[in-house]
């Protein structure tokens, strides 16, 4: 994995690479290609995210999604990325690390999605892996959590081959499609990661 920083401060232009794909902050010039995608994978998503709104593909809330990415990296909040195919930079899915918590708990939860079109290509299990030394090393994070609806069976298989452990289930935990649903609870710790051969 290579994220270039820039001093102490997390570099919003560097990349983080994996094997096949590559992860970024997203830009305003990146708005055409994730509106189409989105739009391509809408019933693809809806049933695993919280409702769309109504604008939720124009470009002008395009731009304040942006300006919540960039206040979230700001205040040492939360990390949006982009996932792009190794070879064309084809913009395949996204990535967020988000709720960052200081202090005694040095955690976040991570959270994904995959166009529909690039299903299946392991692209996400390569964008996962390289993001969790992002986290842990340059982010000096000690645990990630993520969950996970109890039917998404791929979601749970991406979060088992990179790590992850089953921890539980939280009743009612997100609202999702405008449903209230329960989640299996999965976590990952540093000292996990490390054990597994991975570095920090």
């Amino acid at each position: 994995m290579a994220f270039l920083r820039s001093g102490s401060a997390v570099d919003a232009d560097a990349e983080i690479h994996g094997r096949l794909v590559f992860l970024r902050h997203p830009a305003p010039g990146d708005y055409s290609a994730w509106a189409e995608l989105r739009a391509l994978s809408r019933q693809h998503l809806t049933i695993w995210e919280p409702q769309w709104s109504r604008d939720e593909l124009t470009r002008s809330a395009f731009r304040r999604r942006l300006r919540q990415y960039q206040r979230e990296v700001r205040d040492d909040q939360g990390h949006a990325l982009f996932i792009f195919r190794k070879g064309d930079a084809t913009l395949v899915g996204g990535l967020t690390l988000s709720n960052i918590k200081r202090g005694v708990a040095q955690s976040a939860s991570i959270g994904y999605w995959m166009g529909l079109p690039y299903v299946g290509n392991g692209y996400m299990t390569d964008a996962v892996l390289a993001v969790i030394p992002f986290a842990f090393g340059t982010l000096g994070l000690h645990r990630l959590e993520a969950a996970c609806l109890p039917n998404n069976g791929p979601s749970s298989r991406v979060l088992e081959k990179t790590g992850f452990r089953r921890e539980g289930t939280a009743r009612r935990y997100l609202k999702i499609n405008g449903v209230w649903q329960d989640h299996d609870l999965h976590a990952l710790l540093d000292e996990d990661h490390r054990a597994q051969g991975g570095e920090s």
